[in-house]
């Protein structure tokens, strides 16, 4: 499957009468497993690359280069259609368009960029969030450093969590003036929210979780990918914490048997089989 037809996987989700939720993944193994269970849309944001690779906060302390290398070693072996949080895009509107460039080639399915001030400002007292049109300028460079017509540009909005939600609906509306793919918002919780937010759009929206809402409302009012937070990480820390701590107390790996995966599916997961072959046919 080449780049493309995972972006024109997204694509057709976006556009589909359906509300899916992608897979946090993050690393290629993780996203091999993802893909094992069924997934076919990813999601790699910007705190758990910063977790995974740094075990820092989500604070950019991770550069694009670290960034994009982390999605190219999850695209080299995955098929997933991969949608990015790119976060501020590293800096102003020419570091978003370098931003895209990196992104895209290394294999990005969806990018977004949003509209906070990162990393704090020195003194701030909370979340900040730039002005509208220093965002549309980001959005504009963003839709001009694409290659692949395919690749999602996606606007992502924080402003409900200092404006009120007119003020968002109108950023959202200025946002979708430039020409961007589809909308990301947090902090939405009401359906009148929803309904304010879809009456100043018609793009898809993508928003994080919403448990006290129904899908098919979601649905109705444009929704299209709902993110569900980053269990997969947590879990995957407290599986490491318990195992570690089974070993280290000088329990017998044997007991672990029902807590780990088998030799057949680590080895399914790695490809072994397929590198067996590699090896009988250029190394005999």
């Amino acid at each position: 499957m080449t780049a493309t037809e995972r972006r024109q996987r997204i694509r057709s989700v976006l556009a589909g009468p359906v509300c899916l939720s992608p897979a946090t993944v993050f690393d290629a193994l993780s996203a091999r497993v993802a893909e094992s269970v069924g997934y076919e849309i990813g999601v790699l944001s910007g705190s758990v690359s910063a977790s995974s690779l740094l075990a820092a906060p989500d604070l950019v302390l991770q550069t694009l280069t670290e960034f994009a290398d982390q999605v190219r070693r999850i695209m080299r072996v995955s098929r997933l259609s991969l949608v990015l949080d790119a976060d501020h895009g590293y800096g102003n509107a020419l570091n978003v368009k370098r931003t895209i460039q990196e992104l895209e080639h290394a294999g990005a399915s969806a990018i977004m960029i949003e509209d906070t001030v990162m990393p704090p400002r020195f003194g701030a007292a909370g979340l900040e969030i730039i002005p509208a049109e220093e965002m549309v300028g980001k959005l504009r460079a963003a839709l001009y450093a694409r290659q692949d017509p395919a690749l999602v540009i996606i606007g992502r909005i924080a402003a409900l969590k200092v404006e009120d939600a007119r003020r968002a609906a109108e950023r959202a509306r200025v946002y979708a003036a430039t020409g961007i793919d589809a909308i990301f918002i947090t902090g939405l919780t009401k359906l009148e929210e929803f309904d304010a937010m879809r009456a100043a759009v018609k793009l898809p929206i993508i928003v994080g979780l919403a448990p006290a809402l129904k899908r098919d409302d979601l649905v109705a009012r444009g929704v299209r990918l709902v993110l569900q937070g980053h269990q997969p990480v947590a879990a995957a820390v407290k599986a490491l914490r318990d195992v570690y701590t089974h070993l280290y107390n000088g329990r017998a790996p044997a007991e672990l048997k029902s807590l780990i995966a088998t030799p057949d599916e680590m080895n399914r997961l790695v490809n072994a089989g397929q590198y067996e072959a590699w090896r009988q046919q250029y190394l005999s």
